[in-house]
């Protein structure tokens, strides 16, 4: 549709499901859920739809089929490890194993290089000023380039943080519902993940994200907590540095902090 000029927008399905469970139909076939949708891009401004280039669509596609294979190494090595307490292990399965293992290796090694060489090509000067930020790593800052386009998909901090999925929920009602305010998890699970993981190394090279973990702990807050919030700090350093082209800079003091 898109490359016959027609103009396209792409929602969230769970936004439309609600929106028909809401008029409380009693019917659903595919007729009146095509009339559903078109009320629902009536009455709500839905967002017009920008392909993806050339680029960016493999880039997404390698970083998909690289999950796919690390997934596979991780079954793998599990694998190994079950062979060998069994203590008599096949020497023709392990051996299999281990080949399996070796050629995943390889497989990783290439696409990392291949998405490596494509950010290059468009976004060398963002990927450099990204990992200049302590704890984000190359295959974070590669990540967040292809997922956000170059950081180009969002206006503010807030909006990449909500996509993530990594900012709070509350959920309060009356006196009597007082739920544990809890990260959304509505957004790119691949990313919220990696953040995680950069931000066990940035709590001890960052010094913005050391400062946000330890006056967390130190209200007695758990760990998991203090880290979360190091990776949405880790998130708007990102975004911060990305949109003024800036590399990273321990010293800098915001005048909004003032």
């Amino acid at each position: 549709l898109y490359k016959n000029k027609v103009v396209v927008s792409v929602v969230n399905p769970l936004s439309i499901k609600r929106f028909i469970q809401m008029k409380l139909a009693k019917v659903k076939t595919d007729k009146s859920d095509a009339k559903a949708i078109c009320e629902y891009a009536l009455i709500n401004e839905v967002p017009i739809y920008n392909a993806l280039t050339d680029t960016q669509s493999e880039c997404l596609q390698l970083f998909r089929l690289l999950d796919t294979y690390l997934k596979q190494r991780t079954a793998t090595k599990n694998k190994i490890h079950g062979e060998a307490v069994l203590g008599i292990p096949s020497k023709f399965v392990y051996r299999s194993l281990i080949r399996n293992k070796k050629q995943l290796n390889k497989e990783v090694a290439a696409i990392e290089s291949k998405i490596l060489s494509l950010v290059k090509e468009d976004q060398q000067e963002q990927l450099t000023l990204l990992m200049s930020i302590p704890g984000i790593g190359q295959k974070t800052a590669l990540f967040l380039i292809v997922v956000t386009d170059g950081f180009s998909k969002f206006g503010t901090a807030s909006q990449l943080c909500s996509y993530v999925g990594i900012t709070p929920t509350i959920r309060e009602s009356g006196s009597s519902v007082r739920g544990r305010a809890r990260i959304s998890k509505v957004g790119n699970r691949r990313l919220r993940n990696l953040l995680f993981l950069c931000s066990f190394n940035a709590c001890k090279h960052n010094k913005a994200c050391r400062e946000v973990y330890e006056r967390i702990v130190n209200k007695g807050k758990s760990k998991k907590l203090a880290l979360i919030a190091v990776a949405n700090k880790l998130l708007k350093q990102s975004f911060a540095i990305a949109k003024s082209g800036r590399p990273y800079d321990e010293t800098y003091v915001s005048i909004l902090s003032r």
